[in-house]
């Protein structure tokens, strides 16, 4: 027997069937691969998140932490146009800077529960697990979304890991249970979707928006949105950004 012919032979006996006068038939239960009889893994029973973008512009968040964890997390929080409290005794040379540049404001102290009072959303990113259970505690009977950072069981929410192309933003989540393969499949996803989507974005929406500019009726707008957001016009428009940063004649 050829490689193939055992390769297809293996791949029969794991779907459990067996070759019988020219045709498929179940195998018996002795005969079926191991992969195929091993137990089924139970579906958890947990609900399934809820995917959200959540808009922050001008609300009132708080990070506990400033150290090389609370950095990232700032970060994203105060370039959503969210107004960041951060609370720690140190803090590092960037969340510092952030602060004397006014995108911040850095109390260096410990936590206190009324730093929640007021907040919208909560981060706890400090070192001490006493600490960060602290500030989700008293987050939740405040009835504020809070997250641990790295301690899943004291989530509300997660940080995704996202491919952003600037309004594009492909969020991945693996509702904690493995951080690194989000990371991997977002360094996946980063190669798939490159930094031409951000102005092909930019003009799908100029596009969209001279089309609900017009009087076009719902049927033909919406096969033409469509057809604007294809592969096609895609590659058509990735030819035209090429052939522009080469100074190439387009017509």
């Amino acid at each position: 027997m050829g490689r193939s012919e055992k390769l297809f032979s293996g791949v029969q006996t794991g779907l459990g069937l067996e070759r019988q006068g020219g045709q498929m038939k179940p195998l018996s239960s002795e005969a079926v691969s191991p992969i195929a009889s091993l137990p089924q893994v139970a579906k958890s029973e947990s609900p399934a998140l809820f995917s959200i973008f959540l808009k922050l512009e001008m609300r009132a968040c708080l990070v506990v932490g400033a150290g090389r964890v609370a950095q990232p997390k700032i970060e994203s929080l105060f370039a959503s146009g969210a107004r960041v409290t951060v609370v720690a005794p140190k803090a590092t040379d960037a969340v510092q800077a952030w602060a004397k540049a006014g995108k911040i404001h850095w109390e260096a102290r410990a936590f206190a529960p009324t730093d929640l009072d007021g907040v919208f959303l909560a981060v706890a990113a400090t070192s001490a697990s006493a600490v960060n259970q602290q500030v989700f505690e008293e987050a939740r009977r405040r009835n504020i979304l809070v997250n641990a950072v790295d301690d899943p069981p004291h989530c509300d929410f997660y940080y995704g890991s996202v491919v952003r192309r600037g309004a594009l933003q492909i969020a991945i989540s693996t509702d904690g249970k493995s951080p690194a393969l989000a990371q991997r499949l977002r360094k996946e996803m980063e190669q798939q979707y490159g930094p031409e989507y951000e102005p092909w974005l930019d003009e799908l929406g100029r596009k969209r928006q001279r089309l609900f500019d017009t009087n076009m009726d719902a049927e033909p707008r919406r096969r033409l949105l469509h057809s604007l957001a294809s592969r096609k016009s895609y590659e058509e428009f990735v030819r035209r950004l090429g052939a522009a940063e080469n100074g190439e004649d387009q017509a």
